[in-house]
């Protein structure tokens, strides 16, 4: 069974891809996806009562397509091409697609553990990814060799320890890094009391009140940051911003951050 805040985040998700129905028809196929949902909660599982972590499930991998939808929609209205239509190789849908792939699935992993949990996501991935572009693309071999490999990509490079290439897995790992509000850090913080190394993770995320993404004015992409203590500057600094230091769609974004009242804090 669903959860609200899973059911209301596919919603939005519905709705900013009403205008592109290919996009719209892969994640209506994988919201009903039901190994998919299994595998989300699992991990989220894991992640959550047996390592103590934030949230890595189906609500975190919903949260991180939005971001990546309003980012990808973004640059293409700013006429920025995506590496596979810059390449001449693939269009704005096939980057998109694979991009969500990724979103959906980049987290998998953590139902093993931790540690290169982004290279286990990408191996629990392969056999839905497979289904899902011969569902959508039965007669195209192209375009789910291309889709493939840029969803895997993504997958592979959202905790910027690989070195990635393209616009859209550095766009899925800027994602990733957006979803740090405090609804994130609820439930660990709920169920883990003891004290232990890490939890500036969680206490730095509790701190971040509101996430935007819109049109820049100095770059196409503007992320703004409310936060309601300094604590949550930890989280931009130590999560966010290496993210988007490691991204090749860095040139693409302006961010800024500040405690709610304050003047916002200009990082890029």
């Amino acid at each position: 069974m669903k959860s609200a805040k899973e059911l209301s985040t596919e919603s939005k998700i519905l709705d900013k891809l009403k205008d592109i129905p290919v996009c719209l028809e892969l994640v209506k196929y994988l919201f009903a996806d039901e190994e998919l949902q299994e595998m989300q909660e699992y991990a989220n599982n894991v992640s959550i009562r047996r390592l103590g972590f934030n949230d890595h499930g189906p609500v975190h991998m919903r949260q991180v397509v939005g971001n990546a939808i309003k980012m990808m929609k973004i640059l293409h209205d700013s006429c920025i091409p995506t590496s596979l239509e810059l390449e001449e190789i693939g269009t704005f849908e096939d980057s998109l697609c694979a991009v969500i792939l990724a979103g959906l699935m980049h987290d998998l992993g953590m139902a093993i553990g931790r540690q290169a949990h982004e290279e286990m996501s990408a191996l629990l991935a392969q056999p839905i990814i497979d289904r899902t572009l011969m569902h959508m693309f039965p007669d195209d071999l192209h375009k789910r060799v291309i889709i493939k490999s840029v969803a895997t990509e993504a997958i592979v490079g959202h905790m910027s320890s690989r070195k990635i290439h393209s616009v859209e897995a550095g766009i899925l790992l800027i994602a990733d890094g957006c979803d740090m509000t405090k609804g994130r850090a609820r439930i660990p913080m709920a169920i883990n009391t003891t004290p232990k190394v890490g939890d500036i993770h969680k206490y730095s995320a509790n701190a971040i009140n509101r996430i935007g993404i819109h049109h820049g004015q100095r770059k196409p992409i503007k992320i703004d940051i409310e936060m309601s203590a300094d604590v949550g500057f930890f989280q931009i600094e130590e999560v966010l911003l290496q993210k988007i230091d490691a991204s090749p769609a860095k040139q693409f974004v302006e961010l800024y951050a500040g405690v709610t009242g304050q003047e916002r804090k200009c990082y890029l």
